[in-house]
């Protein structure tokens, strides 16, 4: 049994003065973020480079986390973008056949604190009753009434713009599993339908799955306006997952409103509040969000349920797009909205290419492409 070491003091300080001592794992120094918490038993490599997670800091309420170490191929982005990870017990001595490193050697080459010895069921239980909070990891003080400070200081998410921050900066192909080097074809393929992304913070396994189910795929910044997106005669556009609050983004709802019923659009998880404001609904953020791969959400259309994999603090608010919308799912667990349909669009809160995750409604990419295959036999 792995043992926790206690050569590197950490302190974990929350908003409501709250504190947590534990033992840094990996990295140095002090962080400060919205703690969250995330319920998979398993996909910590998925969960800590998921751009969605920027300005964030996770608590796995898995207690032993690092088991099977770091490989090449489960990289959902190509480093690590929360800002700190926090764990019961870490497991120095990982084991699997794919493995090229260990979590802490991850952590340490991405400048990012991972903490153990933390009791992570009081904190998630702390974290549900009263929300999440600010927080700030430090090895540097025991001092709780100055890095008190330094937290409540700290602005948070609402009203802060982190998309720009996870985004790429200038438009790539996406080819063979990976960003591609060469250049974007001035005509689209008469072979495959083109998927232009809007990058908020795209996964890989979207861009994957896109792939898999025969598109060719065309990477944009945030910062692209949707005349720009619609020069690369796109059959279908996906406004991708990413963090922070969705009503500090209005220049991306301004592109997706040029968009919608000019081309297919598919919206993942921040891409689906985007396109709520863009009809002219509201978002609001949650108490504690949702984070894991076991929430069970409903198809209205067929009334089955699916287990879907989330990561989300912010909603659409169902009444401010009730005459705008249908609503395609909703979460069985407090009710709130998981997807909508309108002409042309496919809308969604969950993450339907997973990775971690249930594969229940990867269904959601063959619907799509299908679309743009319509799309390309409409005459122009």
């Amino acid at each position: 049994m792995p043992l926790i070491r206690k050569d590197r003091k950490a302190l974990l300080v929350l908003e409501d003065g709250s504190f947590f001592e534990g033992f840094a794992f990996a990295g140095a120094g002090e962080t400060l973020g919205e703690v969250v918490f995330n319920t998979g038993m398993t996909g910590y490599q998925e969960v800590i480079t998921d751009p969605s997670y920027k300005g964030q800091m996770v608590t796995m309420t898995y207690p032993l986390v690092g088991n099977y170490g770091i490989n090449d191929e489960d990289m959902e982005s190509a480093g690590i973008h929360l800002e700190g990870f926090i764990v019961k017990e870490y497991q120095p001595n990982p084991s699997n056949w794919r493995m090229k490193k260990s979590l802490e050697a991850f952590l340490d080459e991405n400048g990012k604190i991972g903490i153990e010895g933390i009791d992570t069921r009081a904190l998630t239980r702390r974290l549900r009753l009263s929300g999440s909070m600010k927080g700030m990891i430090s090895t540097q003080s025991k001092n709780v009434g100055e890095l008190l400070e330094q937290v409540r200081a700290y602005p948070g998410l609402v009203g802060r713009d982190l998309v720009c921050e996870v985004s790429c900066y200038k438009p790539y192909l996406w080819e063979k599993g990976a960003p591609s080097q060469n250049q974007i074809p001035a005509q689209k393929t008469a072979k495959k339908p083109r998927v232009v992304v809007l990058d908020c913070g795209v996964k890989y396994n979207i861009l994957r799955l896109l792939e898999n189910n025969g598109c060719e795929v065309v990477v944009v910044p945030s910062f692209a306006t949707g005349d720009e997106v619609l020069s690369y005669q796109p059959d279908g556009v996906l406004l991708s997952n990413g963090p922070g609050d969705p009503a500090a983004l209005p220049y991306i709802v301004d592109a997706a409103r040029t968009v919608l019923g000019r081309t297919p659009v598919f919206g993942i998880c921040l891409g689906h509040q985007i396109i709520g404001q863009a009809i002219g609904g509201k978002t609001e953020k949650l108490k504690f969000g949702h984070h894991g791969i076991n929430q069970p959400v409903k198809n209205m259309a067929t009334g089955r349920v699916e287990i879907t994999s989330q990561n989300h603090g912010f909603v659409v608010e169902p009444d401010s797009v009730a005459n705008k919308a249908d609503t395609s799912y909703t979460n069985l667990n407090d009710a709130t909205s998981e997807g909508m349909t309108l002409p042309g669009c496919i809308s969604v809160q969950y993450h339907p290419e997973a990775a971690p995750g249930p594969h229940d409604t990867e269904y959601l990419f063959t619907q799509f492409v299908k679309f743009t295959k319509q799309e390309r036999r409409q005459p122009t």
